[in-house]
């Protein structure tokens, strides 16, 4: 069986049935690094920028929610009359 055969459903559904279970554990193996071969990890500047742009995004959403929150909690005092 040819290497592209692995990574292939097609492949698998007619001869998953014919293996076992250790030969359906073994294509299982072989298929996750055959997947694992086509990752493409970012570079350290990408990731940088990703990391930074997280980041901003988080203190941004974080401002918010908290902005939301000091409202609510100014309503809530104004409506029951609390200080």
């Amino acid at each position: 069986m040819a290497d592209s055969d692995v990574v292939t459903g097609a492949s698998v559904t007619g001869e998953s049935e014919r293996r076992g279970f250790f030969g359906r554990i073994l294509l299982f193996i072989r298929q996750v690094i055959g997947e694992m071969r086509k990752v493409v990890y970012p570079t350290r500047d990408e990731l940088t920028t990703y990391t930074i742009a997280v980041l901003v995004f988080l203190a941004v959403i974080m401002a918010y929610v908290n902005g939301l929150d000091w409202l609510f909690t100014r309503a809530v005092s104004w409506v029951f009359g609390s200080n």
